[in-house]
């Protein structure tokens, strides 16, 4: 069992618990711009950045309640009753999101979603079915990799999981270049056919990483003597994790509603294929808070024993990862990345450039928001997180429909800054109530 649940941990201590999983979190972010880059490269760029914008968007939707079973694993399994409730739970949640995806490929369905719901223009809208198609496998591969992740992160085993990120890369790269050679599929499609590959690869590879603690937890030589380990029904895993199904599905839906609101917008088709690109550099420095939650979740102890010395670690992390994202948003490093790195014409780089800008302070909102949803987590308060992210759904419309109909931004950029104000309204919605729960906590 990993030391830093029993002792205080210090930001050495941290900052190594830390490290596998930000390098995984970071590997991730590599694919969409490795991917945008293939995709502007081939044939129709304008056209397929689109449709992978839009069907990536889709994916991420249906994706959304198990996004969260890594959290759920890295906080619940403690011993076999915990293991095999959850695993049969998050089974559930798999084939549900399958079932839902496949639905979604009907022709008719797809028809009215893409050109009826979206207005998309015949082009795009042909483009996103083959893309979808290969997203089939997405969603449950995701759930599943993500459920044993969280098993390998509370038993301290971070490295695992940054390898099988690197299996994910590796297969994704060996797949594009695949597609790209020996297949006429268009870019949309190879960018999807090699994401769903890859996260297959990973959700594979980290249920062989997790064997051997799943042994232990099924013969009863891995368990912890912690409160309610042996109370867990499918109930209270519901009455737990369904705040934070319906927080990551309106996490996860921001993205598609900014996508779709785009064609209303002026430029919407450059806003369109430049959105993946931006958000794809954006998503680097995010990372760093994206791989906070679950060390958060971690190392806070039973007593708050470990709150102080996260606290000053997620300052430190979010003010380098903003810092890190403004020296390219406010240099000449924005050319140099969008043109020669992700394969943009200097005309999109100029759509590019100033949403950047205005989400530079993305990451450590992002580190901030890691760290509330770990202490809501912790004190068992997920419902908080859900209404924050309602919040912030609700401040992303707003700031989208001001942006538009009222100041008649381009498309990107009404964008950046809906997603900026929905973020800050979240962030600042959770301070209290969570700020309460904490006071309360050190003052036992």
């Amino acid at each position: 069992m990993d030391s830093s649940k029993t002792h205080i941990p210090t930001l050495r201590s941290i900052f190594r618990f830390w490290t596998p999983l930000a390098a995984t979190w970071l590997m991730m972010s590599v694919e969409g711009p490795a991917l945008t880059a293939v995709i502007a490269r081939l044939a129709e760029p304008k056209l397929n950045l689109a449709a992978f914008g839009v069907a990536f968007a889709f994916a991420l939707i249906v994706e959304a309640p198990v996004i969260m079973m890594m959290a759920a694993s890295t906080a619940l399994v403690r011993d076999r009753r915990t293991y095999l409730k959850l695993r049969n739970f998050n089974n559930f949640l798999n084939v549900a999101i399958t079932l839902t995806m496949l639905a979604g490929l009907l022709p008719p369905a797809h028809r009215w979603l893409m050109v009826s719901v979206l207005g998309l223009n015949t082009d795009v809208a042909g483009l996103t079915w083959p893309a979808l198609a290969l997203l089939l496998a997405w969603p449950g591969a995701i759930g599943i990799r993500r459920f044993y992740q969280g098993v390998l992160i509370r038993n301290g085993q971070t490295r695992k999981v940054a390898s099988g990120t690197i299996i994910r890369l590796v297969t994704m790269a060996c797949s594009a270049a695949t597609l790209v050679i020996f297949t006429p599929l268009p870019g949309a499609a190879v960018g999807a056919g090699a994401l769903s590959l890859g996260v297959s690869a990973e959700a594979l590879v980290s249920y062989l990483f997790a064997r051997p603690l799943v042994a232990r937890l099924l013969d009863g030589r891995l368990t912890e003597d912690l409160p309610n380990s042996t109370g867990l029904r499918y109930r209270s895993i519901a009455v737990f994790y369904a705040p934070l199904a319906l927080t990551s599905f309106l996490a996860l839906g921001i993205q598609p509603i900014v996508t779709f609101s785009i064609g209303y917008a002026r430029f919407p088709l450059e806003s369109l294929a430049v959105l993946p690109v931006v958000h794809a550099l954006v998503f680097i420095f995010r990372a760093f808070g994206l791989a906070f939650q679950e060390v958060a979740i971690a190392h806070l102890g039973t007593e708050l024993e470990g709150y102080v010395v996260l606290r000053r670690f997620a300052l430190l992390l979010g003010m380098v990862a903003a810092a890190s994202l403004g020296l390219i948003a406010w240099t000449p490093l924005s050319a140099l990345w969008f043109e020669k790195v992700s394969g943009l014409t200097p005309e999109l780089t100029r759509f590019a450039v100033p949403p950047v800008r205005v989400l530079f302070l993305m990451p450590a909102l992002t580190v901030l928001i890691s760290f509330q949803r770990a202490l809501a987590v912790h004190f068992n308060a997920t419902s908080h997180v859900t209404w924050a992210s309602a919040l912030e759904v609700t401040g992303v419309v707003a700031g989208l429909g001001i942006g538009i109909a009222v100041f008649d931004l381009v498309g990107a950029v009404a964008a950046a800054t809906a997603l900026m104000l929905g973020r800050l309204a979240a962030n600042t919605y959770l301070h209290r109530p969570l700020g309460g729960l904490v006071a309360r906590g050190l003052t036992r």
